[in-house]
């Protein structure tokens, strides 16, 4: 086991639970926490992080558990999670900025514009989505790419959802399935799965629903939600970078003239990509570095997922190969790289390098709360025994443990509207099942639960509202298209998730 998989906290087999309360009062606790986390966050207005601390007192609280260990059993979740997942969270928000400040999102995008012609834009627009996306979350990487689709869909004439759809499917497919996003890496570590066999089940899995959910969805979305760029669409995605920095953006997507806060329009864009770069920058990265410097924490990953199939555990060599693909050291020196082949190659010196770096920090810091919090909140549901109650209960009716996961997401994503919040509640009400299950098939569940995290985003749910803002749509049409979008993708991934359970 590595040392990635040491950092994880759910009550060990045979662990004596904090409660002795009856099964039917453990999944009162369990029903009574998640509706207070629900409550608190859609009807009150909570921030998540607040929610799940008081929706983990309920939980306790009905359960029966001695007040201090509630409190010792949440604290051990929330620092093991933040332990785990909170360093790739900030390493990769750093890669992120840095990738924007320094003009390289610009030249992956202009690059493979300039080579496609009108009839490939939207499957171009999908793989710049897929590049991007690897290392940004999904707020930043629609600020960054909104602009870019506005302005494409404008100047060549295409409808705005045959190339906005794919795009926005590239992003949101690898936020809720592909490692090193959130969502993936904390139900990896919740449910003890491996980061190999979760990374590459991930991006097979995410070809083929960017396939359909993208370029071919996009072509039902222009008859059913037929939108053109007016000239005032523009606007409107400046409007919504201003009006969306508390989501965790930042303003890199603005479409305005060079203004003072130490950014500039991209003016060497071939397309004149309208996204927002340092004004330190004099000269455009490479686009082949740019490249590589968002691809490499992935392609080290895989590195170590090949060596775990192929290299005999023990050896040298396979030591060698797990420690360069552990998501922290693999991501870091994503960060090392950008720094030389975006920022240096752009003409930044070290310190607006620096400077770009920790600018990406405080945009995630609320990302990094909420996921240590559902650590917590999941630890407590194990710790109480509740998580085991409802694993007898899922045996005993015979049903399909990747089906359960999903299902279990999507009950949660339809009533919070968070996919984090899903992701981390579903991971741990099916955590306990997980102990029945090889490594494809916890890898498989991790995915199954990532895609049910997805489903039918709504009025609940932030990026809802930033795609519409963004886009200029009406809700009715924010739901035609966007609602209908996530869907798709949540069904398909999950047909997937099923197609390879069958047969790994």
């Amino acid at each position: 086991m590595t040392a990635y998989h040491l950092a994880l906290f759910a009550t060990a087999a045979g662990d004596k639970p904090l409660s002795h309360a009856g099964h039917a009062q453990l999944i009162l606790a369990a029903l009574a926490g998640i509706a207070t986390v629900v409550v608190l966050i859609v009807w009150a207005k909570f921030h998540p992080f607040i929610g799940l601390i008081l929706g983990t007192a309920v939980l306790g609280a009905v359960a029966a558990v001695p007040p201090e260990d509630v409190v010792t059993s949440f604290i051990d979740g929330l620092g093991s999670t933040f332990g785990s997942v909170g360093l790739l969270i900030a390493l990769g928000a750093m890669l992120g900025k840095l990738l924007a400040d320094s003009g390289g999102a610009n030249v992956i995008v202009d690059t493979i514009i300039s080579k496609v012609g009108r009839r490939t834009l939207p499957w171009a627009m999908a793989l710049i989505a897929g590049i991007i996306g690897l290392p940004m979350f999904f707020e930043i990487g629609v600020v960054i790419l909104v602009p870019i689709v506005i302005l494409v869909a404008r100047r060549t004439g295409v409808s705005l959802m045959k190339v906005g759809i794919p795009a926005l499917a590239g992003l949101s497919i690898l936020h809720g399935l592909v490692p090193p996003h959130p969502g993936p890496l904390t139900a990896i570590s919740l449910l003890h799965a491996d980061l190999g066999y979760t990374l590459v089940f991930g991006l097979i899995i995410a070809v083929p629903t960017l396939v359909i959910s993208g370029p071919f969805l996009a072509q039902f979305m222009d008859r059913a939600v037929p939108v053109t760029v007016g000239a005032d669409l523009n606007a409107n995605a400046g409007v919504a970078a201003d009006s969306h920095r508390d989501a965790g953006t930042s303003r890199t997507a603005d479409i305005a003239p060079d203004e003072p806060g130490g950014a500039k329009q991209d003016q060497t864009s071939p397309v004149g990509t309208a996204t927002m770069v340092d004004e330190s920058v004099t000269k455009r990265p490479s686009f082949g570095l740019a490249v590589i410097s968002v691809v490499l924490p992935v392609l080290m990953m895989l590195v170590r997922a090949v060596g775990e199939f192929t290299v005999k555990d023990g050896t040298t060599l396979r030591s060698i190969l797990d420690f360069i693909g552990e998501p922290s050291v693999a991501l870091l020196a994503g960060v090392l790289l950008a720094m030389l082949a975006l920022g240096r190659a752009a003409g930044m010196p070290r310190a607006k390098i620096h400077e770009s770096l920790g600018s990406g920090l405080p945009g995630v810091a609320s990302i990094m709360l909420i996921v240590a919090a559902g650590g917590g909140f999941k630890t407590l549901l194990s710790d109480s025994g509740v998580a085991n109650v409802i694993a007898d209960y899922a045996e005993h009716a015979h049903m399909s443990v990747l089906l359960l996961g999903w299902l279990v997401a999507v009950g949660i994503r339809l009533a919070t509207g968070s996919a984090t919040v899903a992701t981390i509640t579903a991971a741990g009400i099916v955590g306990p099942l997980g102990q029945t299950l090889d490594q494809p098939h916890l890898a498989l569940l991790v995915l199954a639960v990532g895609a049910g995290s997805l489903f039918f985003s709504h009025v609940n749910d932030a990026g809802f509202w930033l795609v519409k803002e963004y886009f200029g749509l009406t809700v009715g049409q924010t739901i035609k298209s966007w609602s209908v979008m996530e869907t798709v993708i949540s069904v398909v991934a999950l047909i997937c998730v099923l197609i390879l359970g069958a047969v790994v």
